[in-house]
Order: structure tokens, then C-alpha cells, then sequence
């Protein structure tokens, strides 16, 4: 199972936010290249950078950061927040992105992600963002009237093999995975999932081990740019 360190990117610096809310972010670094170099030293096998801004506007906004990050690292990269069309994908992957994860136009326009899903492949990967059990888009300022698991299981039938689940609650909040919501996931498809939200300690981590036939990676935030858990502890947790 792969600890994957999340690079969130807003106004070109690295931040995070509680459960994604613009009002309440927290700035750990002003060179997001910089902290992009830290990890890939400490181990990572891979970096999940999302690009705030772009996921509040639709709009790719911290590109030249993102490009910056792509030329530096030898590790894969994989980028979500406002990959909205066929264009920003292909720029993304221009920049050196190896996987983008798009979330909104699975609510808003399926058939265009159905097609990017079936143009790319493996080079597109969904994001299921989940608020209460239902999907938010907009970078989470929004709550659609579809279940997580029910899009969950359409992106299945596309030829998805694999999701980021991320439970909104969760996130930045240190409280540990939403394992109810994972779970709903697991017994629903065959997916392998991405967990994200919530992850503070090596318990936490440990709390995925049972499911590490379907889990294949964590992302980790909040715990490492706080050092309630460092990369190389929490990487040792599944070795």
C-alpha cells in the first residue's frame, strides 16, 4: 500500500484546508517545488498534488508550479482540481502529471468523462469526493444528488479500475479514515481505491491494513506537514 504525501496548491504555495473550506487554510510552505523534493528524499514512491484554485474556479491556476514540480521529481505525479475538459488533461500531462484525477464532469458532464476515461486509460483516474455518502463538486462547494457509491459503481461499468475516495469530513481534521464509506465502496464493485481524509497516526494506517487487498494507497496531508507523523513511520506501517 502506497503513502502518497498530497501537495495542496493555492496562490502558489502549499496549504491545507479543513475539510476543504477556503476560510480556514493553514500555509506550510511558499516553494511547493521545494517540499515536492522533501518527499521524493524521504521515499515517496509517489505525490498527490491538488491544484486549489483551480478546483474553486474551473481553471487551471498554479500551472507553472505544477510544471516546476514535474520537472523536478523523478517520481509519478498525480494532479486533480479543475481538470474540466480534454484540454486540461493533455496539459497536465504536457507538464509531467503521470495521472489526472477529474471529479466534477463525472456529475456534470459524464459523457465527456466517460470519453477522457476511454481516450486515456490509466492516465485519467476519478476522484469521488463524499460529503454525508453523496458526491460534491466545485472543489466541495456543492453537494450532487448522487450516492458515492452509485458513481462509484457507473465509473465501473466505464472500465475503472481504480478511484481516490475522499470523505470531506475527514479531511484535515486528523480524526482518522472514513471507514463506513469505504467500505460501502468495497462490498458495492471491485474497485481498488486511493483513501483520502482524516489520517493522523500509524493506528490510523493501521485501521486500512485489513483492507489492503483493495486499498492500494493512502494520502497523507495534514499528519506529515504537522509531524504528527513522519513519511518514512508511516511508510514503514506497510513494509
Amino acid at each position: 500500500m502506497l503513502v502518497i504525501p498530497a501537495i495542496d496548491l493555492r496562490r502558489g504555495r502549499c496549504v491545507r484546508l479543513y475539510q476543504g473550506d477556503p476560510e480556514r487554510e493553514t500555509v506550510y510552505g511558499d516553494n511547493p517545488v521545494e517540499v515536492a523534493r522533501q518527499w521524493e528524499q524521504l521515499g515517496a514512491k509517489m505525490l498527490h498534488l491538488v491544484d486549489l484554485d483551480g478546483a474553486f474556479t474551473g481553471l487551471t491556476k498554479n500551472a507553472e508550479v505544477i510544471y516546476s514540480i514535474g520537472e523536478e521529481v523523478r517520481i509519478p505525479i498525480q494532479l486533480g482540481g479543475g481538470i474540466r475538459s480534454g484540454e486540461a488533461v493533455e496539459k497536465a500531462i504536457s507538464a509531467g502529471v503521470s495521472r489526472v484525477i477529474i471529479g466534477t464532469i463525472l456529475i456534470e458532464q459524464p459523457e465527456l468523462a466517460q470519453q477522457l476515461v476511454k481516450d486515456y486509460g490509466e492516465s485519467v483516474l476519478v476522484g469521488i469526493d463524499a460529503r454525508d455518502g453523496m458526491v460534491a463538486v466545485k472543489g466541495w462547494t456543492e453537494s450532487s444528488a448522487v450516492r458515492t457509491v452509485e458513481l462509484a459503481a457507473r465509473v465501473e461499468q466505464w472500465g475503472v479500475k481504480e478511484v481516490i475516495y475522499t470523505d470531506i469530513q475527514r479531511d484535515g481534521t486528523m480524526q482518522g479514515p472514513a471507514l463506513n464509506g469505504l467500505e460501502e465502496i468495497i462490498n458495492k464493485t471491485s474497485l481498488q481505491v486511493i483513501v483520502s481524509g482524516g489520517i493522523s497516526s500509524k493506528d490510523d494506517l493501521l485501521s486500512l491494513k485489513p483492507y489492503g487487498n483493495r486499498v492500494k494507497g493512502v494520502i497523507v496531508g495534514k499528519a506529515l506537514y504537522t509531524n504528527q507523523l513522519t513519511l518514512p513511520d508511516a511508510m514503514a506501517v506497510f513494509d
